[in-house]
């Protein structure tokens, strides 16, 4: 059994080291994701990437957090891309398409085939202090026309696009990075509600991430989402009818950290996510915490048999997912050269470009509903 396929883990630095080396060959992870803290520019990330699939007998998902605005871990590289708020107010859904397109483009020079976007959550007032720009309407149905879009202009570049934050963060006060938030709300309104994207897309998200937030109404419990059951397997998987990937949030977050005891936190919310459903579990910074979990994974599975089974069917939806996304005849199978200088201002260029477009678009529409007014 290949254990480390249910993890997709994160790492300091920004080129290869002998103990990155040895945390990699030891693992072998499904996939690495990387911050701004290991980019510095397109060619050295598309080298680091490169070299940790040299480690790893599997093809990699090597993932990235780019939503555009505040979530943009490319900004310092290449300029900044705009939020998703920003891109919705336009109305353009050939805007909503153009704007995966280009944020997917970019992933693919700096080697990435996975983002992990666009946001699903629904941009309702109690949320905004933390969701800000990353959510672009509290209508559900424009949030799929976005979202929908989005992912197929990321799907043009190649790009694996990833549904979050299941089963929604839109009624949540609470940052989950620190705390632990609660949203009170019955099964019946989150599903006319929150889970409407997911509902939508279902068929189109190759990925959707659990969120930390609990719905005591719904489990009857402060249980996290990303630790339930009844959400993951009851809910995303049998309810709503989802056949894809299904990934934690970073399981470092404080707000699922505080559901176990601090001394096994991490080893506990790993299998919890894997118990519950979950096909793969996100670890973004700490080595250690990556290596523990690695370690309480093959020893629950070991020590539990009905463990050690859900477990292989993870892993043989992980293998078999990546056997069909990444066939060489696929756009995300397709090896991807090293970036030119020529290429990264090329694209540098049309982000601004895009920029520009988005801005005149959201102008001219404000003037439209100013004569009509």
């Amino acid at each position: 059994m290949h254990i480390g396929q249910l993890l997709i883990i994160g790492f300091d630095g920004t080129e290869m080291s002998p103990r990155l080396a040895s945390l990699l060959t030891k693992i072998q992870p499904a996939g690495v994701i990387l911050f701004a803290r290991n980019i510095t520019g397109a060619g050295q990330t598309h080298k680091l990437l490169r070299e940790c699939q040299k480690l790893v007998a599997t093809p990699l998902f090597t993932c990235v957090d780019l939503e555009g605005g505040t979530v943009d871990r490319f900004r310092n590289a290449m300029g900044s891309a705009p939020s998703p708020a920003e891109v919705f107010a336009t109305g353009s859904r050939a805007l909503f398409r153009k704007h995966g397109r280009v944020i997917g483009e970019n992933c693919r020079a700096f080697g990435f085939n996975v983002d992990f976007a666009p946001v699903l959550d629904l941009a309702y007032e109690a949320s905004r202090s933390v969701m800000s720009s990353r959510a672009v309407s509290d209508d559900p149905k424009q949030v799929v026309a976005y979202a929908r879009e989005f992912l197929r202009g990321l799907g043009d570049a190649g790009v694996l696009g990833c549904g979050k934050h299941f089963p929604g963060l839109g009624e949540a006060t609470l940052d989950t990075h620190h705390d632990l938030p609660s949203v009170d709300k019955p099964l019946r309104k989150l599903w006319d509600e929150d889970l409407v994207p997911y509902r939508s897309l279902r068929r189109e998200l190759p990925v959707v991430m659990v969120s930390h937030a609990a719905f005591p109404a719904v489990t009857k419990n402060r249980t996290p989402a990303s630790l339930s059951k009844k959400w993951i397997t009851d809910i995303l998987r049998k309810k709503i009818g989802y056949r894809g990937l299904i990934c934690s949030d970073d399981l470092e977050m404080g707000g699922v950290l505080a559901a176990a005891p601090i001394e096994q936190a991490i080893e506990q919310v790993t299998i919890g996510h894997i118990r519950a459903g979950g096909d793969l579990g996100l670890i973004c910074h700490q080595e250690d915490f990556i290596l523990r979990a690695h370690e309480s994974l093959i020893r629950e599975a070991e020590r539990d048999s009905r463990f050690a089974r859900r477990a292989a069917e993870s892993e043989r939806r992980v293998l078999a997912f990546k056997k069909k996304t990444f066939d060489k005849t696929s756009a995300a199978g397709r090896r991807t050269p090293a970036p030119t200088s020529a290429r990264v201002e090329k694209l540098t260029r049309r982000l601004w470009e895009f920029g520009e477009e988005m801005r005149l678009a959201t102008f001219a529409r404000t003037d439209t509903k100013k004569e009509r007014a």
